[in-house]
């Protein structure tokens, strides 16, 4: 009786214990995706050499200011900078389907200017 007393409580400790090594392999994986963030972030903000004017509504201005309030960002404009190159990238798709259309307007641009040229 003796021996299942005890087991409860060992079975506790080894519990606790390894909970607590999962809770500290979740703080370093936390701490390797902050770092790898921020370093998507500077990346991201080092090129920026355009200034935009631009309009949002409430909710993207609230979105915007919780980026900068939980200290990713130090203004509104970097997580809005940093926001727009990453929708930009995930539609990498949609720019390459654009690109080939304009390319195609203006070969026949091209050929309107060689046919009103000749006439």
């Amino acid at each position: 009786m003796g021996r299942h007393a005890s087991a409860p409580k060992k079975d506790r400790s080894q519990v606790e214990a390894a909970l607590g090594e999962i809770g500290d392999q979740v703080e370093k994986l936390a701490a390797m995706t902050a770092d790898s963030i921020k370093k998507a972030i500077d990346k991201a903000l080092a090129r920026r050499n355009t200034v935009l004017t631009i309009r949002v509504n409430e909710e993207s201005n609230r979105k915007l200011s919780m980026l900068v309030d939980c200290g990713l960002f130090k203004s509104r404009s970097e997580s809005a900078a940093f926001l727009i190159e990453e929708g930009i990238k995930s539609r990498e798709d949609l720019f390459s389907r654009i690109k080939d259309k304009l390319e195609t307007i203006e070969k026949i641009r091209e050929e309107i200017k060689g046919i009103v040229g000749k006439t």
